[in-house]
């Protein structure tokens, strides 16, 4: 079973949010079967009202997890009366309570997928688990890190480019040279943070998620830079669109 994780959707103008949105009609398209991701901590809003009534039309296909069932603060019953009152057809038996940080829920998921998977020729090797290119995973690894830290200061206004990748030490060591881009210099010092403490504490926190995942010792450079309006730049959008 191959998994696509689609762009997030987010009601928008920015030519950022509609390309995302184009390549998230896209999957939705050529999938076999669609995993509607829930959030039990967040209330649904305007943007999950937009999604539910999208998945609508694909009730036959469609299979609702609702995550974070862990958390102290979850309601999972605020989570299954929206799916009941956006999605009245659905099956019961096709939305999940799941903990995806503690594993909760997983082998029943997957059990409800493989059930109503259509059968077909294997499209990778066997031993294939993902089709995501090196630089692609190190600057998603490192723009998840980096989010995790700015998400209030920053929401929407970083990526990330790696710029150069070497294998060194006869094949045992991966030196990685990254940049956080940032709209405008303003930004730069919240991402660098007082006395680099910020920029430092992601390149940490990336670099061990890169080391568990990767057969190499990676070592990783890490920058920031500003480019200007880069959300509504072709040539950018579609570079980072296109690996997706």
């Amino acid at each position: 079973m191959v998994f696509v994780d689609t762009p997030g959707r987010h009601v928008s103008d920015k030519k950022l949010n509609k390309k995302l949105m184009e390549v998230s009609d896209r999957s939705l398209a050529e999938a076999d079967l669609i995993l509607y991701l829930l959030d039990a901590l967040r209330s649904p809003g305007v943007e999950e009202e937009a999604i539910a009534s999208t998945l609508g039309a694909h009730g036959d296909s469609l299979v609702v997890a609702i995550n974070k069932t862990d958390a102290p603060r979850s309601d999972v019953g605020a989570a299954r009366a929206f799916v009941a009152e956006k999605l009245p057809n659905l099956p019961a038996d096709r939305i999940l309570p799941i903990s995806a940080i503690q594993g909760t829920g997983i082998d029943e998921l997957l059990g409800v997928l493989f059930r109503m998977a259509p059968e077909g020729e294997g499209l990778y090797d066997g031993d294939t688990y993902t089709d995501q290119d090196v630089q692609f995973r190190i600057a998603e690894i490192i723009r998840e890190k980096a989010m995790n830290r700015l998400r209030e200061e920053l929401p929407h206004s970083i990526y990330v480019d790696v710029e150069d990748t070497e294998l060194r030490d006869e094949g045992s060591r991966l030196w990685v040279r990254a940049f956080i881009i940032v709209e405008r210099e303003s930004q730069k010092g919240i991402v660098v943070g007082k006395g680099g403490g910020q920029i430092k504490a992601i390149r940490q926190a990336a670099q061990r998620d890169l080391n568990r995942i990767f057969d190499w010792k990676v070592e990783l450079d890490l920058r920031v830079k500003t480019s200007s309006d880069w959300r509504q730049n072709d040539t950018v959008l579609r570079r980072l669109i296109d690996r997706r």
